[in-house]
């Protein structure tokens, strides 16, 4: 446990950490990417550009500091970044690079004000939210190795097929290269592919699986990604997937990690809604799918929100679901409908998925939501339901970020 003088030290020096956190990140990762350069492969440099990742760190730790105390509060947070480094890899030998270069930010920004005590504090709450990570990645990585087919690092897969799902997304069906058994998945969780034929050094990045769990092979569905800013490239490892990657072609994958998942066994006692933005839709998919096969009487409310018919994955298999189960519906809504695609059924309407189409739609006096998708559509996602008085703990969606960008986010209905 961290001392009392800690962690008074901690709640005291929180307002001025909070106010400079995002220049003391920026500052960590230049100092740790200079004095460090080997841990840069764990890193997507898109999202150090735009400066995603400097904001999520920075909101991070604001977060610890303000429940340094009570630092159960954190612990949902705890397991998503356990799951991210467990999925690039990360180990405990790590954790020490990372802590140096943090207190060296902080001298640097903090100037004077960081005093020896203030630092001596820090320290000791990093340790301690360090050990934390360390005990739990072990556990995760001790449960891939574990089981049956599971492994760690990375495992060669071969690309059995490649399959076009709309003018943006493809989907690379996957199997392994040794023809070993593959691992069970909990629908929702992703895997990490790692590309290592590029010109240009980079990060391995995640992809969820879109198909049920118990399949011969793992399928991902990736879309083809622009650039994240005026002055940054497209998509370096989704185009590369795109355009270069074909069947035959090998490629390094690491186990299914990821907390934003479903058990298809347990949840047949109450209504379940997919809420599906744009590629959203991936980990929403399997969990539809995987929860039909192991519960065909499921009750299951499946939305999908995409621009129009070119931009639509998964037409088909969207529409297969209420076909399977007896008890699930589906509505797809096109924001930006093409001439035609409501006429030709295209899509059910067009529009935007608002607080009235939810009330009106769904049980959600009831209902458990699952949602996933850009942040503005995140965003009025979580302010709709919100508004319908849906608890917190039925609520279940995949962001990565401060929550209060989220909320930020949030456009009118």
């Amino acid at each position: 446990m961290l001392s009392e003088k800690t962690v008074q030290i901690v709640k005291e020096i929180t307002p001025a950490v909070a106010a400079n956190a995002e220049t003391i990140t920026r500052r960590f990762y230049e100092r740790m990417f200079q004095g460090n350069p080997e841990v840069k492969a764990f890193f997507n440099q898109a999202h150090q550009h735009t400066g995603g990742q400097q904001r999520a760190l920075a909101g991070a730790i604001c977060a610890y500091f303000t429940h340094i105390d009570n630092p159960a509060v954190l612990m949902p947070a705890v397991e998503l970044i356990a799951q991210k480094h467990c999925s690039l890899g990360i180990k405990a030998e790590h954790y020490p690079i990372v802590g140096k270069h943090l207190l060296d930010a902080i001298k640097d920004v903090m100037g004077e004000a960081a005093t020896d005590e203030i630092i001596a504090a820090v320290a000791e709450a990093y340790g301690f939210l360090a050990d934390i990570f360390i005990g739990r990645e072990g556990a995760i990585y001790d449960e891939q190795q574990s089981m049956p087919g599971g492994w760690n690092g990375y495992r060669t897969f071969v690309v059995d097929r490649k399959v076009p799902e709309s003018d943006v997304v493809t989907s690379f069906y996957l199997k392994p290269e040794d023809e070993g058994e593959l691992p069970p998945f909990k629908p929702g969780q992703y895997i990490t592919v790692h590309i290592d034929d590029l010109h240009t050094p980079t990060s391995p990045r995640n992809y969820s699986l879109s198909d049920r769990t118990g399949e011969q092979h793992f399928r991902i569905s990736v879309k083809r990604e622009e650039q994240l800013a005026p002055d940054a490239p497209d998509g370096l490892i989704s185009c590369h997937l795109h355009e270069v990657t074909e069947p035959g072609h090998r490629i390094q994958i690491g186990p299914p990690c990821g907390e934003f998942t479903v058990d298809p066994e347990t949840v047949a006692s109450k209504p379940i809604v997919l809420l599906a933005g744009g590629i959203g839709v991936t980990p929403l998919l399997s969990m539809a799918k995987s929860i039909i096969h192991a519960n065909p009487e499921a009750v299951i409310y499946f939305v999908q929100a995409a621009r129009n018919s070119k931009a639509h994955a998964f037409a088909d298999e969207i529409r297969n679901l209420a076909q399977t189960g007896p008890n699930v519906q589906t509505q797809v809504l096109y924001d930006a409908p093409l001439p035609g695609d409501l006429e030709e059924g295209n899509c059910d309407k067009a529009g935007f998925v608002t607080t009235e189409f939810l009330r009106d739609w769904t049980p959600y006096e009831e209902a458990d939501f699952y949602f996933c998708g850009p942040r503005p559509f995140m965003a009025n996602i979580h302010a709709s339901l919100q508004e319908l008085n849906v608890d917190e703990h039925r609520m279940r969606y995949e962001f990565f970020g401060p929550k209060q960008e989220l909320e930020a986010a949030a456009l009118p209905a």
